[in-house]
């Protein structure tokens, strides 16, 4: 059975975005990110296809939009999140990385939650759906202070649906 994953990255207000970039830079997140995806298919909407600079690289990747003649080079393009479940159905594990508007739609059927919180609030234009703590157990937290080079202290939470893993 295929177990969903989110992955996220947000800041304590909520934001994930701001004019189809991250607002912030941090290369222990995105070191986290690749760990945990590569090998693993990868669903997001088509702004985060188009944030991206190519194709992620050891994933296959998964677009969904509803422009019917929509080309990504590189990836698989679907039309509904039922359709990128469909195209998924085989893997162990699938991870779903963005934007809001996907996370709010996969939400429900997601098992496992990697959540990296950035400890400063940032303007955006994109946010993250809050998760209703009453679903989820927390199972790890990595913390990463403050630094001369990395400006902010972030977490990086890792939570499994109550009753599912």
């Amino acid at each position: 059975m295929t177990v969903l994953h989110l992955i996220v990255a947000r800041a304590r207000n909520g934001v994930i975005g701001k004019d189809g970039k991250l607002p912030w830079h941090l290369p222990e997140d995105l070191k986290h990110f690749k760990e945990v995806t590569l090998g693993k298919p990868v669903i997001m909407g088509r702004k985060t296809w188009e944030s991206l600079p190519k194709a992620l690289p050891g994933r296959l990747n998964i677009v969904i939009t509803r422009q019917a003649d929509y080309v990504a080079e590189g990836a698989t393009v679907v039309s509904s999140v039922d359709e990128a479940l469909e195209v998924t159905k085989d893997a162990e594990d699938v991870f779903v990385i963005g934007g809001s508007e996907i996370y709010r739609q996969t939400i429900d059927h997601v098992s496992v939650v990697h959540v990296t919180v950035v400890n400063t609030d940032f303007e955006g234009d994109a946010f993250f759906v809050a998760l209703n703590e009453a679903d989820w157990v927390l199972e790890k937290v990595t913390s990463y202070p403050a630094t001369e080079s990395r400006p902010y202290e972030f977490s990086i939470y890792r939570y499994t649906r109550e009753g599912k893993k």
